[in-house]
């Protein structure tokens, strides 16, 4: 399977990195249709260096061209995406045909440090995966204006009140 795949070349390479997005919200224990996978890197040049093995070792290149997976460890020419092409992730493709995006958050709102602190390990057969909190996941998906962002914070919000009831029983 892809995902497991990833998520062993990821832990193997030591790249600092959450899983965002729909898989994320299926994680948390929300069913979630998604056909791709977000994912935050830690964007400090050694950890970007670690996920561009990664990425190499997967087959991944980016779905727009004439942009290298290089150039994701370049901090101008990624500010220049944000600031020029209004770009939100990078999209990377594997070499099979219908292999699910892997897309990049060039710029996300919540600080990744912060985020990866207080990260969910999700042990899946025999790879532990980092998965962003609930409440981080919720500020990421708020005010997007995207219907399905909206729906998967009123599922986040409602598992954590189910957690929440668990505890206080």
């Amino acid at each position: 399977m892809f995902y497991l795949e990833l998520f062993r070349v990821l832990e193997k390479e030591r790249v600092r990195y959450l899983v965002v997005g729909g898989v994320a919200v299926n994680l948390h224990g929300a069913e979630r249709m998604t056909m791709d996978i977000d994912l935050m890197v830690g964007l400090d040049p050694a950890n970007l260096a670690r996920f561009v093995k990664a990425a190499r070792a997967l087959g991944l290149k980016p779905a727009v061209l004439p942009v290298t997976l290089e150039q994701l460890c370049d901090a101008a020419t990624v500010e220049g995406w944000i600031r020029d092409k209004h770009m939100l992730a990078l999209q990377l493709r594997g070499p099979e045909l219908h292999a699910p995006s892997v897309d990049i958050l060039v710029k996300p709102v919540v600080p990744f440090d912060e985020a990866y602190g207080r990260r969910v390990p999700v042990l899946m057969e025999d790879v532990t995966i980092s998965v962003i909190a609930p409440q981080d996941l919720i500020v990421l998906k708020s005010g997007t204006g995207r219907q399905i962002d909206e729906a998967d914070i009123r599922a986040l919000r409602r598992l954590e009140m189910l957690n929440s009831r668990k505890r206080d029983d």
